[in-house]
């Protein structure tokens, strides 16, 4: 019985779990699917669904998930003013076990222009799941 147990074990082929890092990254990839598919609502679900999230730009903070979101619907209305996102990674880099701190360049490719600027996020492991509690974002 131990080595009919034993055999089936040794058959089962071993799956390397992924890496703080890289579920990070992963994240960061879907959201840019999301948003280069002109899906918003996806696009945040990288972030805290909190009033406490914050996201601080060019204009100051902006405090909770749903305030953010209605200011990248009105800042990004069309597929025009949206362009397509990508993402470079520089850093990423734990602060404790259930808390990282990733930095970044984004850039923007518009018909008319390319916007271009750096990102640093704090992420959490909060109910489960990895989410942004706070993104500072500039050009």
């Amino acid at each position: 019985m131990l080595t009919l147990l034993l055999s089936i074990i040794l058959s089962i082929p071993f799956q390397p779990q992924q890496s703080v890092e890289e579920i990070l990254k992963d994240k960061m990839t879907k959201s840019t699917e999301c948003w280069n598919e002109g899906d918003l609502e996806c696009f945040m679900q990288t972030y805290w669904k909190s009033d406490s999230l914050k996201f601080i730009g060019g204009n100051g903070v902006t405090y909770g998930w749903e305030n953010t979101l209605q200011k990248y619907k009105v800042g990004y209305p069309t597929e025009k003013e949206r362009g397509l996102l990508s993402f470079t990674f520089l850093s990423v880099e734990p602060i404790s076990k259930e808390v990282y701190f990733m930095v970044g360049k984004y850039h923007l490719e518009l018909e008319t222009s390319d916007g271009t600027g750096h990102f640093s996020l704090v992420w959490k492991f909060i109910d489960g799941d990895w989410v942004i509690i706070a993104d500072h974002s500039s050009n």
